[in-house]
């Protein structure tokens, strides 16, 4: 993928209670943005992603339908599926409600990358 997201995810404004994050592979990120954003038709958006056009609609299909789950429910958007920005654990800030990443694993995390609250915990979706 040469155009990952220059973000890690979206979180709503104003969402009542916390909920768990819908996960948006690097390639359910890269469908939208060809066919939404570029505007390309599926054949030539699988092209570039050198994928078949039926696995392409596919992927597509997926990151809509997690899009409109995370709207509809109010749930934050993370982006993950690469280890250039995710390989490393997550945590919620139970201050803000910001899911981050800690980057360094030689170091604990400390503090939320947002709001520099020190009441964090490890994030599992398990």
């Amino acid at each position: 993928m040469n155009n990952p997201p220059c973000f890690r995810g979206y979180k709503p404004i104003e969402a009542s209670g916390i909920r768990a994050p819908v996960l948006l592979n690097y390639d359910e990120y890269e469908s939208i943005r060809l066919s939404d954003y570029e505007l390309l038709d599926h054949v030539a958006a699988s092209v570039l992603m050198s994928i078949s056009r039926p696995t392409f609609t596919r992927i597509y299909e997926s990151a809509r339908r997690k899009i409109a789950q995370a709207i509809v429910t109010g749930a934050p958007i993370i982006f993950e599926g690469g280890k250039v920005y995710f390989d490393s654990e997550w945590f919620l800030c139970n201050s803000c409600g910001c899911y981050f990443n800690h980057l360094h694993r030689d170091r604990p995390a400390e503090r939320c990358s947002l709001c520099n609250s020190d009441k964090i915990e490890q994030y599992s979706n398990k």
